[in-house]
């Protein structure tokens, strides 16, 4: 799979609404999402840093910092800077300017 990293540079929303049982939907964060009580985010920057939000205890978000990398066979990797947090890794199934689609587990 041939991926355009700059397409995954970029602020990322998960959007429940359009999941299905096999794929997990993510806007940017510029999309009109309908309201919602709380949403996981990540942000992949240029330089290989990222900042995952959670939806925490009171709904007090959550921050984790870390680095993300994109392997060859279409593996995004998140490792974070804490060690309570394992990695990540989703599996892209395509990649558009305005919509991220990873596989669930």
């Amino acid at each position: 799979m041939n991926i355009n990293e700059k397409n995954l540079q970029q602020s990322w929303v998960h959007s429940h609404e359009e999941d299905t049982e096999t794929e997990m939907i993510f806007r940017p964060a510029t999309y009109r999402f309908p309201p919602s009580r709380g949403r996981k985010s990540f942000e992949l920057r240029p330089d290989g840093t990222l900042l995952e939000t959670g939806i925490g205890p009171a709904d007090v978000p959550l921050q984790y910092q870390g680095k993300w990398q994109l392997i060859k066979n279409g593996n995004l990797v998140f490792l974070f800077n804490s060690v309570t947090m394992p990695r990540k890794i989703l599996k892209i199934v395509s990649v558009e300017r305005n919509r991220l689609v990873v596989r669930r587990k």
